[in-house]
């Protein structure tokens, strides 16, 4: 038996709904796994009905695109404001992104994975990723290129740049790295790869 408890229905907002459609499939996430996420369940466990579920998301692929969505807009406003915030100097930018994404994807939880696993499932969803990650990797290129001695940052330097920080992001969300230790070598990481620019 789930330990989700049902919400009783209750007319709201279109706006308000969907942040209660929203929270909710988080939780589902984050107690049940991305597999247990469908519209039905959704619907089961916000109290409402299946077609105000269609409605506000239209597929399981809309739902799972609006989640990915939200937590790339949080992620983008995290790493805007450490950026805007921290010193011109390589190190202080790398030690920014590599905190700004850690504590990011630590805010989200250990739904996090799942809900990647899910959107790499489908080409359509493939694709949503890749261009959420390629504004990440803009902004990172911006902040970082200063620091280069060509004066760019190279595509190979990005995708590493990219698997270094998923890969120790969900390392820390998993348990098996202290977000600090993510976080450093994060930072070494973005550092040495500038450097070798």
């Amino acid at each position: 038996m789930s330990s989700i408890e049902k919400l009783p229905r209750k007319r709201m907002s279109r706006e308000d709904r969907r942040r209660q459609l929203l929270d909710v499939a988080w939780q589902l996430l984050r107690q049940e796994g991305s597999d247990a996420l469908s519209l039905g369940r959704l619907a089961e466990q916000a109290g409402v009905t299946k077609p105000v579920v269609y409605d506000h998301f239209e597929t399981r692929l809309g739902l799972l695109a609006a989640l990915y969505g939200e937590y790339d807009t949080r992620q983008t406003a995290m790493l805007e404001v450490a950026l805007a915030t921290c010193q011109a100097t390589l190190e202080s930018r790398a030690g920014v992104i590599a905190e700004a994404y850690v504590d990011c994807v630590m805010t989200q939880g250990r739904e996090l994975p799942g809900l990647t696993a899910a959107l790499e499932g489908s080409p359509e969803m493939e694709a949503l990723k890749r261009a959420y990650e390629d504004v990440f990797l803009a902004k990172c290129r911006e902040a970082l290129r200063p620091f280069s001695a060509s004066g760019t940052i190279s595509v190979a330097g990005l995708r590493l740049l990219m698997g270094a920080v998923e890969c120790l992001s969900q390392a820390a969300a998993m348990g098996e790295l202290t977000p600090q230790q993510a976080k450093d070598e994060l930072r070494a990481t973005i550092v040495a790869m500038v450097e070798r620019q």
